[in-house]
């Protein structure tokens, strides 16, 4: 909202009065948790923001042509910066107030977000240089597989890479990464400090474990180029997801689910030790580190 109204205070102040009017409505919500509107909007307690938001977004699309012709190449970018961050504000204000009414419906909204977001940016991309755009997407590879190929599509979530397949077939590639064991930063808990932690060695008939028994440290599979691997990952197989939260001592009930890699990517790039993401600012308690539970035996 800030960026929003930031960007419209030096092309069109009077746009910038009336979007300040219409995002003062979440002003009633103190603090930095949205989860304070969610729950009131959820919950019928408070002003819905829904149709303040929207009116925003459609204000500064009417404008949108007057806006780029102002300064060529660089009044476009700020215009398509401030009209997605408009986007964004819509988007999370139903993210926030359905987030309460199921995990599955919130999830769903937040990946359609981010495939309508790159969706954008390919267009914005290709329509300023004349040639199609080529877009590398990094993100967790329960945002980017497929996930029509794991259990999670029995309960109704989509995500990026199953949009991106279903927007863009013939055009995309999806690439999925694995690991066997090695380190990770990761927290305890949501909001916890990063920690570096010891992952465990993958679980038997999992994904992770037979990509460790190839014997390589390394390597890519391309699942188009090998028949063979891919009919026998296209049978569901355990895989391990860690995110920011890493929960060892949970791990099979907090970080696996079943997945048919072959469908769920076209290749999957394999680290067999991993080591984890170095912080730009370290804690003792990261400099630390957990220790194998082998230790002080190297088993």
């Amino acid at each position: 909202m800030h960026d929003v109204i930031s960007y419209l205070d030096r092309v069109d102040p009077a746009a910038a009065a009336r979007a300040r009017e219409r995002y003062a409505c979440f002003e009633q919500f103190s603090g930095d948790d949205a989860q304070v509107y969610g729950f009131a909007a959820a919950f019928g307690a408070g002003e819905e923001c829904e149709q303040a938001v929207v009116e925003q977004l459609v204000d500064l699309q009417r404008h949108a042509a007057q806006y780029a012709r102002r300064d060529g190449v660089i009044a476009e970018d700020e215009l398509f910066y401030a009209e997605q961050n408009a986007r964004t504000v819509r988007a999370a204000e139903e993210y926030y107030r359905t987030m309460f009414s199921g995990r599955v419906s919130s999830r769903n909204l937040r990946d359609r977000h981010m495939a309508d977001t790159l969706d954008a940016l390919a267009d914005h991309l290709t329509w300023q240089r004349g040639t199609p755009a080529k877009i590398v997407v990094w993100a967790h590879n329960s945002h980017l597989g497929d996930a029509r190929a794991t259990d999670n599509a029995a309960g109704g979530e989509l995500n990026v890479g199953q949009l991106v397949r279903e927007r863009h077939p013939g055009d995309c590639r999806l690439v999925g990464f694995t690991t066997y064991t090695g380190t990770v930063t990761a927290a305890g808990d949501r909001e916890g400090p990063a920690e570096r932690k010891w992952v465990r060695p993958a679980l038997p008939d999992s994904v992770e474990e037979l990509m460790h028994e190839v014997g390589e440290k390394e390597f890519m599979l391309r699942f188009d180029g090998a028949p063979r691997s891919a009919d026998a990952l296209r049978s569901a197989r355990l895989q391990r997801a860690i995110g920011v939260v890493y929960r060892p001592q949970t791990e099979r009930q907090s970080h696996y689910f079943r997945a048919r890699a072959a469908d769920q990517f076209d290749a999957v790039i394999h680290v067999d030790e991993t080591r984890a993401t170095e912080p730009l600012e370290r804690t003792a308690g990261w400099e630390t580190g957990e220790v194998p539970e082998t230790y002080p035996f190297a088993v």
